[in-house]
């Protein structure tokens, strides 16, 4: 496996790899749950909003940066991170890793990729968020696994 800087000619496959990705937590977790009018309101557009938002991760000028991991052409999955230098703090934005590759340490590794570039920006404290549903369960082991501490939080979401 290869972990290499993000180049725009990724972009495509990407976003193909976050929507599919993130699909089944919000068609089949987060719409049921919520109801169709909270999630109209709330993610009703969550593929363009993915669109948009992969578009705009990597901008180092911005401290903001992609890498992406890759055997033979395949990407694998990709990380994203921000860092702000006067607090010395990073975050992980984006984590997808495509489903026939997970759980062969694809997403350990672009995490450590990550730590690793955002310490030699100055970073001493990294911030990685995810959900607390059953969906989000692997993420949330794979982030304790790399020593994150959980902090819990609660959302709550009613219709008017």
């Amino acid at each position: 496996m290869l972990i290499r800087p993000f180049v725009r000619h990724d972009l495509a496959r990407l976003t193909a790899l976050t929507i599919e990705t993130f699909r089944p937590f919000y068609e089949d977790h987060f719409r049921p749950l919520v109801g169709e009018v909270v999630f109209a309101n709330q993610h009703g557009d969550w593929r363009g909003d993915y669109r948009e938002q992969v578009a705009e991760l990597h901008a180092p000028d911005l401290h903001r940066y992609v890498a992406v991991a890759e055997t033979e052409d395949v990407v694998l999955g990709y990380v994203a991170w921000s860092v702000d230098p006067a607090r010395r703090n990073g975050t992980i934005t984006h984590l997808a890793v495509s489903a026939e590759h997970r759980r062969h340490r694809a997403g350990t590794a672009l995490c450590e990729h990550a730590f690793g570039e955002m310490r030699a920006l100055g970073a001493e404290v990294v911030e990685i968020g995810t959900g607390g549903d059953p969906f989000h369960a692997p993420a949330r082991a794979l982030y304790e696994k790399l020593g994150a501490v959980p902090l819990p939080v609660a959302v709550y979401y009613r219709r008017l």
